[in-house]
């Protein structure tokens, strides 16, 4: 089965760092690029970052590029995001999954807020 389990999320203020973790299950997690997406109230899911297998590739939405960073430690099945100068406009849970996966994990809270 699997699963993603997000963690790392909280309330930071405006131009803080907050790193976030998600630990994956279930399949070859080698094998698999990874993705990060965040849904703020209201709003649409949208794509943050993704990263290829092995870590050679990464891309970046235009709001992520330059203050985000995304990583992963295949020998710990783990995916990581960065994220610094966090504008209130950031707030959203953040969600890890499988480059084609269908399944999401429930997410962790990052709110901006002074």
């Amino acid at each position: 089965q699997v699963q993603f389990v997000e963690s790392g999320g909280g309330l930071v203020q405006p131009g803080g760092s907050l790193r976030l973790s998600c630990a994956a299950s279930g399949f070859t997690f080698s094998n698999y690029g990874m993705a990060w997406y965040r849904q703020a109230p209201e709003k649409e899911r949208e794509l943050v970052a993704t990263i290829t297998n092995r870590g050679g590739t990464t891309y970046y939405s235009d709001s992520a590029k330059g203050r985000f960073t995304i990583s992963r430690d295949n020998g710990k099945r783990m995916l990581y995001l960065q994220m610094n100068r966090l504008k209130p406009e950031d707030t959203a849970v953040y969600y890890c999954i499988r480059i084609g996966a269908t399944s999401w994990g429930q997410g962790t809270q990052v709110t901006v807020s002074s």
